[in-house]
């Protein structure tokens, strides 16, 4: 530190001319060093700035991808809910087929012992067939009305290859199915 009342004793010239030229080269040095270190500071308060527009982009981002991921997931969710349900519905579907596949087998494999037997034993009995051509319908009024008109197209008596007696039969078996 300068002791300027030791300066203002000495009173020489020359020292004092030093001294000013020192005082004023360290008031220059100050200076520039002030204005860097402010440069500095801005320098700094604007790379702070920026990283936190940066940040909170980032968070911004972040969070909707978190958004997104927790929406993909939902909808993934979602998806494999309705695939299990409609692999259970075709599951049952094929079992339900399956099922059918071999009751109509059974019944095939009787009405083929049937016709095998009438075969040995006379020509079929047209009540027989009507009731056969009639039994996948089931209990269905509109379904057995149906079936019985395509089948009278086919086997009334007055077509080309016309059946009289199945003519006969089939009525019978509407008549039977619909007084059910």
């Amino acid at each position: 530190m300068i002791d300027f009342e030791e300066i203002e004793k000495s009173n020489s010239e020359e020292e004092l001319k030093k001294i000013k030229i020192f005082l004023f080269q360290e008031n220059l040095r100050i200076a520039a060093e002030k204005k860097r270190l402010d440069e500095e500071r801005e320098r700094l308060k604007k790379l702070q700035d920026d990283f936190m527009r940066d940040r909170v982009v980032l968070r911004d981002e972040l969070d909707e991808l978190n958004r997104r991921t927790l929406n993909e997931r939902k909808r993934l969710r979602e998806e494999n809910q309705f695939f299990d349900k409609k692999m259970a519905i075709l599951t049952e579907g094929f079992r339900s087929l399956e099922e059918d596949r071999r009751k109509f087998e059974k019944e095939k494999k009787a009405y083929l012992e049937r016709v095998n037997m009438q075969s040995r034993s006379g020509p079929a009995d047209a009540a027989g067939v009507a009731e056969f051509l009639f039994r996948s319908i089931g209990s269905n009024a509109l379904g057995t009305r149906k079936r019985y008109k395509d089948l009278i197209k086919i086997f009334h008596p007055d077509n080309l290859f016309g059946d009289l007696e199945l003519a006969q039969a089939l009525s019978k078996e509407f008549q039977r199915r619909r007084d059910m």
